[in-house]
């Protein structure tokens, strides 16, 4: 048995009983990671949303930690965007997140792109680690939460 216990986590495609814990995990993580980003929506729109658009209508994965942890990390993919990866405070730094990048890239092996707030430096040395190049910086004014951004884009090697 492996001593990393990221490595008993499974990924699965998210299902209508998931969409609470997801909604749970992304609250937790956005609070942790981004804490002077102010969300636009309230804690019961988020898990709305979640219910309601994000699980029934996107390709929803998520980090399965079984009977004892349930869900500790989601991704969201629309083609070749990666538009969600938040994990539990608590799983950081336990592999997930590499997992989660190395499905994305085999879902979508043309390339990816995706956004992250300027102020998540934690984010940009990660995505940028997996090999993500920095293409565009904006002032904010495309998001909800009214934050400057920045896109990554992936591309394999040829």
């Amino acid at each position: 048995m492996s001593s990393d216990p990221g490595a008993a986590v499974i990924l699965r495609r998210a299902t209508a009983p998931d969409a609470r814990p997801v909604a749970d995990v992304w609250l937790r993580s956005f609070a942790a990671a981004l804490p002077t980003v102010v969300s636009p929506r309230s804690a019961d729109d988020v898990r709305a949303y979640f219910r309601d658009v994000v699980v029934p209508l996107r390709e929803v994965w998520v980090a399965d930690a079984g009977d004892g942890g349930g869900v500790v990390g989601l991704t969201v993919l629309d083609g070749g965007l990666l538009s969600q990866l938040y994990l539990d405070p608590d799983w950081r730094g336990r592999g997930l997140g590499d997992r989660f990048v190395q499905l994305a890239k085999e879902r979508s092996p043309e390339g990816l792109e995706l956004w992250t707030f300027q102020v998540n430096k934690p984010a940009h040395r990660f995505y940028e680690r997996h090999g993500f190049v920095a293409v565009e910086f904006t002032d904010g004014s495309g998001n909800e939460e009214r934050e400057p951004d920045v896109r990554y884009v992936w591309e394999p090697e040829s």
